[in-house]
């Protein structure tokens, strides 16, 4: 019997700001941190003007920039149309902060809210849903230069930058989520000094980086409710790190199917303990973020990990002030109507035979996408699962997708047949998680157009779309047909071979 997904599921793609918009000294809006790390202001702590379209070595592939990246703040219209010829039911995009507020407080542009008035009133028009994401990284670089999240004050600037957007999209926007992968802005930018001015801070810093960052999520959630003029439906979107069982030893370990995989309790067991786990000092776990967002507290293992070293010194201890501090935890857990999550891959681990969890590596040949992820679609069935026992809380997949080899064809297409496969079975794995219990409320796929992917610059092509970026010029990639026919189909073309 040929599965569909409920009437009520959500198909859509995703993009961000800094990503696709372009124009990024257009019309008033200020220099974020990431105009400022294309062309190395943050690493030199220079206050001069950023030079024109060439970047200091070293920072991105190729020394590229997002100055102009898809030009999507000028062609708006029409990337609306390709979406709309996709049949797609939503489109997560996000708010550049400095093109809203130049300086971050204070002054609003509104030649920047406009262009968000224009892009929501076109969506709607073409029958398509806006979820909107506050902050996908892009931070008005004069906050930036204050400190950015160590500085205590960020949550209230967060939340005062969430109202005027709320106060002028929410009379036609209903979907919001707060920040996106907090896990990549707090975790390697600082540890690993990239992309910010607070880079190679220490573990305890870094702790206060994330409490802050959790404290504006938890005002901004307040004031997206606050100031909101219809009914808002408020979550955030976090990077998902997902282990999953590995196939029992002598059975198939390439690509598992959820539907046919019978793995051994105890390496379901051993997966569940590794997700939801702080097993090192580092962002690389789900809880010790997502906890006190939805639980009201810090996770018992990560705090139990971080104690130790903590206590050792001055500051280390006023951390831990801040990160058992009620007031603080009360502002941070604010009610989820979703949980948001970027999942594309996952590790394999089972239990070892002293009871512990050792992590299976994949087989040798084992398929990778071009960023070079390894492939694992049972992601998207181990991960929601976890995450939804633990919270209780409606999943949304935010982000999916991959980097692949694309290039128009000479006869003008671009066969992208891997990333059909690719999101087929990453589907199917929702689906089967879907009917064995797992409330997943949607999917976005990452990423609507080819578009600068952050340090790899062009390199990598995740898009339903094509975008050549000399030209500009837009192809519907051989996936984006196929994906207008699983929405048409409501997923029951998942179990067809597709033939174009």
């Amino acid at each position: 019997m040929v599965q569909a997904f409920p009437e009520s599921f959500v198909f859509g793609a995703a993009s961000s700001a800094y990503q696709v918009e372009g124009g990024h000294a257009s019309d008033g809006k200020g220099l974020s941190n990431w105009d400022a790390f294309c062309h190395d202001r943050v690493a030199r702590g220079s206050t001069g003007d950023i030079p024109g379209q060439v970047s200091t070595p070293g920072n991105v592939f190729q020394d590229q920039t997002g100055d102009v990246s898809c030009d999507h703040y000028h062609r708006y219209a029409e990337d609306v149309g390709l979406m709309r010829d996709m049949g797609l039911q939503a489109y997560r995009l996000s708010i550049s902060w400095p093109r809203v507020m130049p300086d971050g407080v204070g002054t609003v542009n509104e030649a920047g809210l406009a262009f968000y008035d224009r892009l929501v009133d076109a969506l709607l028009a073409a029958n398509i849903t806006p979820w909107i994401t506050l902050f996908h990284w892009d931070m008005p670089l004069t906050l930036w230069e204050k400190g950015a999240w160590q500085n205590r004050d960020i949550a209230s600037w967060f939340a005062d930058y969430a109202r005027v957007v709320v106060e002028r999209l929410s009379d036609r926007v209903s979907h919001w989520m707060t920040i996106n992968e907090p896990h990549i802005f707090l975790g390697p930018s600082e540890h690993e000094g990239l992309q910010t001015s607070n880079a190679r801070k220490g573990h305890a810093e870094r702790l206060i980086s994330a409490h802050n960052a959790l404290r504006a999520h938890g005002q901004g959630a307040m004031a997206i409710r606050t100031a909101a003029k219809t009914t808002p439906k408020v979550g955030w979107a976090p990077i998902g790190r997902i282990k999953v069982p590995a196939p029992p030893p002598g059975t198939n370990n390439g690509l598992l199917d959820a539907a046919t995989l019978k793995p051994r309790p105890e390496d379901v067991a051993a997966a569940r303990e590794a997700t939801l786990g702080v097993r090192s000092r580092d962002f690389w776990n789900n809880t010790w973020l997502a906890d006190p967002v939805v639980l009201g507290q810090y996770p018992a293992d990560g705090l139990a990990l971080y104690t130790p070293e903590l206590e050792k010194s001055a500051t280390g201890r006023r951390v831990l002030n801040r990160l058992h501090h009620a007031g603080d935890l009360r502002e941070i857990c604010q009610p989820l109507d979703f949980y948001g999550v970027n999942i594309y891959d996952a590790d394999r681990v089972r239990r070892s035979a002293t009871g512990g969890i050792e992590v299976v590596p994949f087989p040798w040949g084992h398929p990778q996408t071009a960023i070079r992820w390894f492939i694992e679609p049972l992601a998207l069935y181990y991960g929601p699962k976890f995450l939804y026992e633990r919270y209780k809380v409606p999943i949304v997949i935010t982000e999916n997708g991959l980097s692949s080899m694309d290039w128009v064809d000479a006869d003008g297409r671009v066969r992208d047949f891997g990333r059909i496969d690719y999101t087929r079975r990453y589907l199917r794995s929702i689906r089967q998680a879907i009917a064995d219990g797992t409330d997943i409320q949607g999917y976005f796929h990452w990423s609507i157009l080819d578009n600068f992917e952050w340090q790899q610059g062009f390199k990598e092509r995740f898009g339903l779309i094509h975008v050549d970026y000399q030209t500009l010029q837009r192809t519907p990639k051989e996936s984006s047909k196929w994906y207008a026919e699983v929405i048409r189909s409501r997923g029951a073309s998942l179990d067809r071979t597709w033939t174009g």
